[in-house]
């Protein structure tokens, strides 16, 4: 009777967990968002600011030196979003890796049945991992920065 009810226990217990650790692992993903939704902000911010600077009567030099600026403010911050989307890619990961461990102990693994379905069902290619395509807007968003910087060079 006794080890029933340590069993019940350890149950609940594992439940509340399993709980609360896949409400975090879903914060860090919308944490992940923001940043994202934050980096394209700015870095679209810093875009509409040039037909400003090409319109102005600034003179050349301050207008090249305004250039430059812009041109590696927007890759630096490109450069520190791929390595958010990284971290983040990689925190997520090590979450979900638990919750995988965490559901063997639970009646029903729903995340890991999840992934089985998406494998069962790779050979449609119609999934594409968010984490590749989100890796890919910090690149093509890198070009006009990158285009900038060596039109402002090359003038």
């Amino acid at each position: 009777m006794a080890e029933n009810s340590v069993d019940k226990v350890y149950s609940n217990l594992l439940l509340e967990q399993y709980k609360i650790y896949v409400e975090m692992t879903d914060r860090v993903s919308a944490r992940r968002i923001d940043a994202s939704k934050v980096y394209s902000s700015l870095l679209t911010a810093i875009l509409v600011v040039v037909p400003f600077a090409i319109g102005t009567n600034t003179p050349p030099d301050v207008q090249k030196l305004v250039f430059l600026l812009m041109a590696f403010m927007g890759i630096a911050l490109n450069i520190l979003w791929i390595i958010n989307v990284n971290s983040y890619r990689q925190l997520n990961s090590l979450k979900f890796q638990v919750i995988h461990e965490m559901e063997r102990e639970l009646p029903f693994a729903c995340y890991s049945r999840e992934w089985q379905i998406l494998q069962d069902k790779k050979g449609n290619r119609n999934y594409v991992r968010l984490s590749r395509v989100e890796r890919y807007v910090p690149l093509l968003l890198l070009v006009p920065y990158l285009v900038l910087l060596v039109m402002t060079l090359t003038r």
